[in-house]
This record gives structure tokens, sequence and C-alpha cells, in this order.
């Protein structure tokens, strides 16, 4: 692998100063699907205007990359991880402990932390129902001011609350044990819950703490506006994705890479404390539809001047797909064409000679399901310096899963697009 520092070396007695080469990954956090009959059994991928993604396909080489491996869960962080160009066999242990890395919750050997959802349950016929798995995707504001009221009314030396994003929260369990069942709610919007619910029944000392949670979030002065404004009320906590804390190797020290991330969520922060990557925040990024594109890509060349490589992920379509609403994914995988690959794309040509974009995804988000399920996904690598000649080359499902080149397992992508052997720990 060349190196990535500026060198300069002696040609004919001068000396002459080198341009490194510059790395960027966009990730649109999952944007593949399945076939919706309602858009003429075209996926989002296939129905979207994808003009600079595409531009990108028809000079690059595109390709289909396993990101979870056959016996772990098609989650965003065992994919996520696995595109940042680690094992997640080796380094996996848990959503939450990632999120609490993000958010600088320190965690000793024995604690176990779980992601915490705000969601909405409600009862019919004595059963329990997941409404809504983020409460309506309540305020951060919102979201925060109820963790700190239960963290203040509900002092527990074997439990601690953090307040994060919107909906997302950690619950961190001093001596915890890991093995406990749980279930991520986005994966059973609108099902009967109750079985699920049970699972926590299975260790009393959480269970207590959970049922203690419900009447303090019943009589919140947040939860009573939101019922009288007709929002989605955040009546009950649900931990899942428990894990004690995964130790990795920097990016520097894997892959020769000074790196960078921009993201809106815990998980992909987590990732870059995890790996040693700087984590550059951006003004008006949400995790949701609504999010800052355009200021991402920007930061995202900014970036650029002192990083290798920087990496930029897009939650948008991620949550579109959880809502099954195939309009908003096909609005949010074209903002993020537009705003986030064009932007990247026309300013790496302005700036730099040298230069290698890739534009992939983690997971499928089937609108059909609302959840995430597994499959290869679609990459493409774009090298301005080696530009192929793929005239009518797409991004989409059924093209990557035609490609010649499948990547298994999923961590060698990154070898594949920086062009270095991954080194053994």
């Amino acid at each position: 692998m060349e190196k990535m520092a500026t060198e300069t070396k002696e040609s004919e007695g001068e000396l002459v100063q080198e341009e490194r080469c510059k790395y960027v990954i966009l990730i649109g956090d999952g944007m593949a699907d399945y076939p919706v009959g309602s858009i003429g059994g075209k996926t989002a991928l296939e129905a979207a205007r994808l003009s600079f993604i595409n531009k990108l396909c028809a000079s690059g080489v595109t390709g289909a990359v396993a990101t979870v491996p056959h016996n772990l869960p098609p989650a965003s962080d065992v994919a996520n991880m696995s595109l940042f160009g680690y094992d997640p066999v080796e380094y996996y242990t848990g959503r939450g402990a990632i999120e609490a890395e993000a958010m600088g919750i320190h965690m000793n050997p024995e604690d176990v932390a779980f992601r915490c959802n705000l969601v909405t349950l409600s009862l019919k016929d004595n059963r329990i129902f997941m409404s809504d798995y983020s409460a309506g995707h309540i305020s951060t504001e919102e979201g925060a001011e109820i963790i700190k009221t239960l963290a203040k009314e509900m002092p527990s030396r074997s439990f601690a609350l953090y307040p994060g994003v919107s909906y997302r929260h950690i619950l961190l369990w001093s001596g915890g044990p890991e093995g406990i069942s749980t279930i991520p709610p986005h994966d059973v919007t609108g099902q009967d819950v109750t079985e699920a619910w049970r699972l926590y029944e299975e260790e009393p000392l959480l269970n207590e703490f959970l049922n203690s949670a419900v009447d303090i979030l019943h009589r919140h002065p947040v939860n009573q506006k939101r019922k009288a404004e007709g929002k989605s009320v955040a009546n009950f906590l649900w931990p899942w994705g428990q894990g004690r804390r995964p130790f990795m190797p920097s990016i520097e020290k894997e892959y020769g890479l000074k790196g960078a991330v921009i993201a809106a969520v815990d998980l992909i922060k987590g990732l870059a404390k995890l790996t040693d990557m700087t984590i550059i925040n951006v003004e008006g990024a949400t995790g949701y539809l609504d999010t800052n594109y355009k200021g991402k890509a920007q930061a995202a060349l900014e970036a650029l001047k002192d990083h290798d490589l920087v990496i930029v992920h897009v939650e948008a379509p991620d949550e579109a797909g959880h809502m099954g609403d195939i309009r908003e994914k096909i609005r949010a995988i074209e903002q993020f064409d537009r705003e986030v690959v064009g932007t990247v794309f026309n300013g790496l040509n302005e700036a730099y000679t040298k230069f290698k974009l890739m534009v992939t995804t983690d997971h499928f988000t089937p609108v059909a399901l609302k959840t995430h399920a597994a499959g290869n996904v679609p990459f493409v690598i774009y090298d301005a310096v080696d530009l192929k000649d793929n005239p009518g080359a797409c991004f989409s499902e059924k093209a990557a899963f035609q490609s010649s080149l499948q990547i298994k397992p999923g961590y060698r992508l990154m070898e594949q697009f920086i062009g270095k052997k991954h080194t053994a720990n």
C-alpha cells in the first residue's frame, strides 16, 4: 500500500512532492431493499434517480459485499463494523457498548451496556403491542428530560441511565449478565410483544427497574404534553443489544490511515472512538429524514485536508425503511445521491487528482418488513487514476448480485478499497 502522507522524492536531482491519495466512504444506511409492487416491482435503489452514484458505476468497479457474518444478526452495528474494516466475529460484543463509547460512558470490565429505547407500547386484550419503537421520534431535548428524571427518581447502585439522541439512550448495568435474550424494538413494530417483554422477567433486578419506570413515564410532563398534542408518548423503556466494552486496534495501526467519521448516530461515533478516528459533528445532522445532507458532505471535504480517510454515514434511508414508507425511502436515497455523493464527488475532482471514492450500504431494510434483513449489499469503488469503461452500469441489488466481484467476509472490502492486505492481530 502506498503511504498516506505527502512524500518527497528525488527525481533527476530535484525534490518532487508526491500527492497523497485521499479515501472517502459514503454509507447510505439501509438502502438495500426488496422489489416493491407499488413502484412497478422495483427496489428503492432501482426507482431512485441516482445521477452521481451511477456515474461512479460507469467509471468504477461494482460488486456485492457480505457485511453480516452468517452467525450474527443483520444489524447496523455488525454491518458497519465490517464496513470500517473490522471482523465482527472477532470484535463484536453488542450495540450498547459501542454507543456507550460514543457517549463517553466509562465501562468497567464487569459492566454491561444496553441500548435503551424510549418506546410506545399499547395494550389490547391483555396483550402488549409495539406501537412505535421510537416514541414518535421524540426529540433529543424531550428524551433527555425524561431520562434525567428517571435517573433522579430511580437511584440505583446497579443501574445507570444516560441520555442520548432522540429515542436512543443507554442503560448501564454494573455487574450485569450478557446472556439475556432481548429483541430490537424496530424488529417488532406493530407486533404483539407480550412474550418479548416477559423475557425481562427472567432477570428480576432488571424487571423491577423497568417496571418502576412505568409510573414515572406515564405522569411525566413531557408525555402529558405530547399526549395533549396527539403525539406518541414514551411510556416504556426497552433495553436491548447488550454487551461489554470491545477492544479494537486503531485504524492507523490496522490500515495505516488517519481517519475521520461524520455521523449523527452514536453507533457510528462509537465505532470511530473505538478505532481512534476523529469524530466530526455537523450542525443539523439529526439521524433522521431531515438531516443536513450537504453539511455532512462539506464537512467531509474539509476533513480531508488533514485526514487520509473520511467515512460519512447517513441514517435517513434506514429510518424510512423502518417506517415502511417507500416514497420517503426513495426521497432519502435521492438526497443522499445528490447532496452527499454529488457534493463530495465534485469537491474531490476540484481539489485532488489522486483519490478513491466508495459508495455502499450496510444492510437491507425492506419497507415490507420494516426491519433489517440479511443479504449481500451493493458497493461501487471509483478510482480517479484508474477509470473504467462500464457504460450503462448502475447501482442496485440486482446488479450487485450479478457482479463477478463478491467480497466475503465483509471486512475485506476495506482491503479492496485501499489496496492493503489486512493485518492479522
